[in-house]
């Protein structure tokens, strides 16, 4: 029986949610499904991914292939590093432990990664409100400019009646 790691779509029209599962290739796209595997919320920035990296890891060395954009995400997610970690270790090339610190190491510096766009994005975000602020402040500023001259014409046009009504 293939078996296929892929993503399995639910949530409503317009805003995508996926389970990442491994299925029987031959089963429909949202249909039975082996194992849950973990979820895919693209709709954040940047996208939210909860995966199960050890079952992933064992469908992998049990033969499962992963689709174009499921490799993508366990790529992301080290799964495929993991994969590959162990392999060596079969081979003898490595020792878990040597593997497990690669691995470590690798984890840390992704997270690195991630939470440099994380503060990216916060930083962009906040600039775009300040912005904003600003815009909206020279808008306002300009409306009351446009309005002062009259009111100002107003109170002279009052004071010069009131002044004639004085002299009479």
């Amino acid at each position: 029986m293939p078996v296929k790691i892929r993503l399995q779509r639910h949530g409503k029209k317009g805003k995508p949610f996926y389970w990442i599962v491994a299925a029987d290739a031959r089963a429909k796209r949202d249909g039975k499904y082996l194992e849950k595997l973990g979820t895919y919320n693209p709709n954040m920035n940047p996208a939210q991914i909860d995966l199960d990296v050890d079952g992933s890891v064992k469908w992998l060395q049990n033969g499962a292939q992963p689709t174009d954009t499921a490799r993508a995400i366990l790529s992301y997610k080290g799964v495929m590093m993991k994969n590959h970690l162990a392999g060596g270790v079969r081979k003898g090339a490595l020792t878990e432990e040597q593997a497990e610190e690669k691995f470590n190491a690798w984890l840390e510096s992704k997270g690195q990664s991630v939470e440099n766009k994380k503060a990216s994005l916060a930083e962009a975000k906040e600039k775009a409100a300040a912005d904003a602020l600003a815009a909206e402040k020279a808008t306002n500023e300009a409306r009351i400019a446009a309005n002062a001259p009259v009111v100002e014409e107003a109170v002279a046009v009052e004071g010069d009646a009131a002044a004639s009504s004085e002299e009479e």
